[in-house]
């Protein structure tokens, strides 16, 4: 991904749609590439993952310097439609099952 802008980095605070008794908890996992800039990134985790600009941001900084991030967390078939749409936008993204 490439830089674009700067940014303070605040508190993180992740979503988490973990439901009783639907299954497995999952995560998205979305890496880093040299393609998707900073803003389209952004964009996509705000409309597809329903995140603020401010966790956006952090994510996308976080997937940018250290490789991949959990950008987030619940059952799979919740996530699923989400890292499809990721995918779908260009953004490498997995689920992977979260060890309890």
């Amino acid at each position: 991904m490439s830089l674009e802008k700067t940014s303070t980095w605040e508190s993180l605070e992740s979503d988490v749609l973990i439901e009783e008794n639907h299954g497995e908890v999952s995560e998205i996992i979305v890496y880093n590439d040299d393609v998707n800039t900073f803003d389209w990134v952004i964009e996509c985790f705000m409309n597809v993952c329903n995140h603020s600009f401010e966790q956006a941001e952090q994510l996308s900084y976080l997937v940018h310097f250290k490789g991949r991030a959990s950008v987030k967390v619940g059952v799979f078939s919740i996530l699923r439609p989400m890292k499809d749409s990721l995918c779908e936008k260009g953004i490498n993204a997995v689920i992977e099952t979260v060890k309890a």
